[in-house]
């Protein structure tokens, strides 16, 4: 089997997957964060704000990626003008172009993966004991605080498989940003196809082996942090 093509300067396989890496880290930075947001509002006492969030989380879990990660180019830069980049006098506008997509492709990212976290931490609360947080709120805690010192930190802790399992889905995700010409793992390996076309199973070959680098340990340190971090109830 050849893999002529891992020396050849033309591809940067490490390079790709850097991006790949990068995408998710961010990614999985921003969708944590919107996600807590998401499932505080989802048990929130306020009608509305419950709404709201069930109602974002019930419609972009149900719009595939590829449309989502599209839209963010060509509806929400395009159209409505939005730049994640600055246009740099003197700087190859490839550049511009580059960083704006791989901006674009994180937001996009963040809000899809944000409501399947939102759901693994509500899931999380769920477990929570009632009586934990009324007693919080006997002593005259804030709805607030009551989340944020008793029942989060707790159902975070329940939750670490599954957030473990929202991230491994997220790395495999992270192809679909090649829509817009994110260079990262999956475009690469279309233009290996398509310039090495003799390579065809060498090049699936690499770019697996890639994914499940990234993913398996990501798997085994989460399950381990899952044993650890399990609440006795």
């Amino acid at each position: 089997m050849d893999f002529s093509f891992l020396s050849d300067p033309r591809y940067d396989v490490l390079g790709a997957f850097w991006v790949t890496v990068q995408l998710t880290v961010w990614s999985a930075i921003g969708a944590f964060i919107l996600g807590v947001v998401l499932a505080a509002m989802r048990v929130c006492p306020v009608p509305l704000m419950r709404g709201f969030a069930g109602g974002v989380v019930n419609i972009v879990r149900n719009i595939p990626l590829t449309l989502i990660i599209i839209m963010m180019s060509q509806v929400i830069a395009n159209q409505l003008g939005l730049r994640l980049a600055t246009r740099q006098p003197g700087v190859n506008p490839q550049a511009f172009l580059d960083t704006q997509n791989f901006r674009l492709a994180v937001l996009g990212f963040i809000i899809y993966t944000s409501t399947f976290v939102c759901e693994a931490i509500r899931s999380g609360i769920n477990t929570v004991p009632p009586g934990q947080a009324e007693a919080a709120r006997a002593v005259g805690l804030t709805f607030t605080q009551v989340l944020g010192i008793v029942v989060l930190p707790q159902a975070i802790r329940a939750v670490v498989a599954p957030l473990g399992s929202v991230l491994i889905a997220l790395i495999k995700n992270t192809t679909v940003a090649s829509a817009i010409g994110v260079s990262e793992a999956a475009l690469l390996m279309n233009t290996l196809l398509e310039n090495e076309a003799d390579k065809f199973t060498a090049v699936f070959l690499v770019i697996a082996a890639g994914f499940i680098v990234l993913a398996l340990p990501t798997g085994l340190v989460f399950g381990s942090l899952a044993k650890k971090a399990s609440v006795k109830r």
